[in-house]
């Protein structure tokens, strides 16, 4: 029997055929059970214990959102989305992502369609990621905390959501963290650990040791309780916003991203003075939902980068599906420049080509953070932008990693001057960010 067990759910007899056909094309894998809904779907986890499941946005009786939520309390499983291209779809997905899916693949338009090869590798190259990881997000209760207990009972491992004091958090919320503050909260312990990776020099460790090795990785994504609000997103404090800046952040990431990009970007102040440029591998139309949903849930302002844009501190610009982003340069300032040249290491946008823009502009203090993500984009790029003399350049740290591709491959280029768990890296970015000034 193929050593993977997967499980398709999809209320469509046509695709679920589609779907099973495209999986096992590879050895690996066997379909141990179909579903028709989200009911039947968790009832299938449980009884199957699948080691994936492919799980379908739209379906009667309980969506793919809500199936994928009580899979991840009771019995949880990596999860590969399947979603359309809509609006809603795209919104939809983004919000899955949140709540714990490892990953998402586009459905193909028909049996027929030029791209159904295409849509097969590609969920096969997912599957494979997912089984082999087994990091599963844990959703938190409605006051923000990791739920502890199953609906039976069991309890699960406390790792995930570092507690901030109070004063800190509500300083965070007001603006910049006092002086004698901001070495408190870059330290700040996270509860999972930091992998043991060769140091090179000037590379820069946590303060303080981590949880210890061995336990299991949970990662938390964003509450059930946060629902999209697009249209009354958090007050936005503007003073920060101007065209004038010394600084820069660019951060890159792919499987695993949103959920980390949540972390992070929620986690920078209102008046940070610097913009940050975001390359998060993804198709068109799924950047913008990304943006949107960021923006509701952040003090900074988010937006899916349009060509041209000038760029002001405290905005963050996530590269649209489809496009490359570079940071250009005119007489009246800086802006985003979009181009459609040829994919880097398989990807447009692709965060090679990100970093590598910054190199030109040593007049500015750069700083570069690679984190979750299948292969080795944006380690050329790291590696050239440290060589041109940026400031920073963070690599999250394998144990909070979903996948640890694309950190690993920046470390291993000896480039790395920082390796950071997820929750520790905005705090390094405050940090680095106010000692100029």
């Amino acid at each position: 029997m193929a050593p993977y067990r997967v499980l398709v759910v999809d209320d469509s007899p046509f695709m679920r055929k589609i779907f099973s056909d495209l999986i096992v094309q590879d050895p690996q894998f066997t379909i141990v059970a179909t579903a028709c809904n989200g009911l039947e779907a968790i009832e299938a986890v449980k009884k199957w214990k699948p080691d994936a499941v492919t799980l379908d946005l739209e379906m009667p009786e309980l969506n793919g959102i809500e199936a994928l939520q009580r899979i991840m309390i009771e019995q949880p499983t990596p999860v590969i989305m399947l979603s359309g291209i809509s609006e809603e779809n795209t919104r939809e997905t983004i919000k899955a992502l949140q709540y714990g899916a490892f990953d998402f693949i586009r459905k193909p338009m028909g049996a027929f369609s030029n791209d159904i090869v295409r849509v097969g590798e590609l969920l096969l190259e997912k599957l494979r990621m997912a089984v082999l990881m087994r990091r599963y997000a844990i959703p938190l209760n409605e006051a923000g905390e990791q739920q502890a207990f199953t609906k039976n009972g069991k309890e699960r491992p406390q790792l995930v959501k570092p507690v901030k004091p109070v004063e800190e958090e509500t300083s965070r919320k007001r603006g910049l963290l006092q002086p004698e503050q901001q070495a408190e909260a870059r330290d700040a312990a996270s509860p999972l650990s930091v992998p043991e990776v060769k140091p090179t020099a000037g590379m820069k460790r946590p303060a303080k040791p981590l949880a210890e090795a061995g336990r299991p990785v949970i990662l938390a994504p964003i509450a059930a309780a946060l629902e999209d609000n697009l249209g009354q997103k958090r007050p936005k404090k503007t003073s920060a916003s101007a065209a004038s800046f010394d600084h820069i952040i660019a951060i890159g990431t792919s499987t695993g991203g949103p959920r980390a990009l949540h972390e992070v970007i929620t986690s920078l102040p209102a008046q940070l003075t610097a913009p940050v440029l975001v390359v998060q591998h993804m198709p068109p139309k799924f950047t913008k939902s990304l943006a949107q949903r960021l923006d509701s849930f952040s003090e900074l302002e988010v937006v899916e980068a349009a060509q041209g844009d000038r760029l002001k501190a405290g905005v963050v610009y996530i590269a649209p599906g489809g496009y490359h982003m570079e940071l250009a340069r005119d007489q009246t300032g800086y802006y985003a420049q979009l181009t459609q040249k040829p994919p880097r290491n398989g990807h447009r946008p692709s965060v090679d080509v990100l970093f590598e823009s910054l190199t030109p502009f040593d007049e500015l203090k750069r700083h570069a953070v690679i984190m979750t993500g299948m292969g080795s984009d944006g380690a050329k790029g790291m590696k050239a932008l440290v060589d041109s003399g940026a400031e920073s350049a963070i690599a999250e740290s394998e144990q909070t990693c979903v996948v640890y591709g694309m950190p690993r491959s920046a470390v291993e280029s000896g480039c790395v001057k920082t390796v950071l768990p997820l929750q520790q890296i905005a705090a390094e970015l405050q940090h680095a960010v106010l000692k100029g000034y």
